[in-house]
């Protein structure tokens, strides 16, 4: 019986068939188990692993090296302050201390309301905006104590979801054009290449 959820599974599954080796579908599987659960679950980690063809043991090792991943409970919000150089210069400890007053918690820990993560970030590419935040990978361009307590009652409010979804999900809107291909267009695109392989190699051997 499958842990993900049937939707989820369905598109776990439409994932590992669009790559020759099933291992590289592992990154894009752990968001989906992200986006179901809001972290990684031990039980969503070895279901990956299962669809891969590895271990868990390997899953959690790719998993801890991305920042992205969590492996432990977060808010519903992950809210993310850069302190990297040009946020540091513009403000962004500053900011962040004011966010852990905002928050109700530590950088790091979650609110006990469960709502929010604060994360102290590294660079987050928007530096001409400083101090960057991001909430849940969505910029918000918020760089004053006033506007991040303006944006954290807008989220306690529900009056930030229709364009901040909760942690883990990266995209809302499926891809329904463009580069697409039904499951048996792969296979047999698979089975035409490994043909093409093998004759060059028996060429090659002649």
């Amino acid at each position: 019986m499958s842990y993900l959820r049937p939707d989820i599974r369905q598109r776990a599954e439409d994932l590992v068939a669009l790559y020759p080796h099933k291992r590289s579908a592992m990154l894009p599987l752990l968001h989906l188990v992200q986006e179901q659960d809001g972290y990684l679950t031990e039980e969503g980690m070895t279901e990956v692993a299962e669809l891969t063809g590895t271990t868990p043991a390997e899953v959690r090792g790719t998993a801890t090296f991305y920042d992205m991943f969590h492996l432990e409970p977060v808010g519903k919000y992950v809210v993310g302050i850069c302190t990297n150089i040009a946020c540091l210069l513009a403000g962004g400890e500053e900011l962040l201390e004011h966010a852990t007053k905002t928050l109700g918690c530590a950088v790091g820990a979650t609110s006990a309301d469960g709502l929010f993560t604060l994360e102290e970030t590294e660079c987050l590419a928007d530096c001409n905006i400083a101090p960057t935040v991001q909430v849940n990978h969505r910029y918000v361009r918020t760089t004053t104590p006033e506007a991040l307590d303006a944006l954290v009652a807008e989220l306690r409010d529900g009056r930030r979801e229709d364009e901040i979804p909760p942690h883990g999900t990266l995209i809302r809107v499926r891809r329904s054009g463009g580069l697409r291909a039904t499951r048996a267009q792969v296979a047999a695109e698979r089975e035409a290449a490994q043909k093409a392989r093998e004759a060059r190699a028996a060429q090659e051997t002649k």
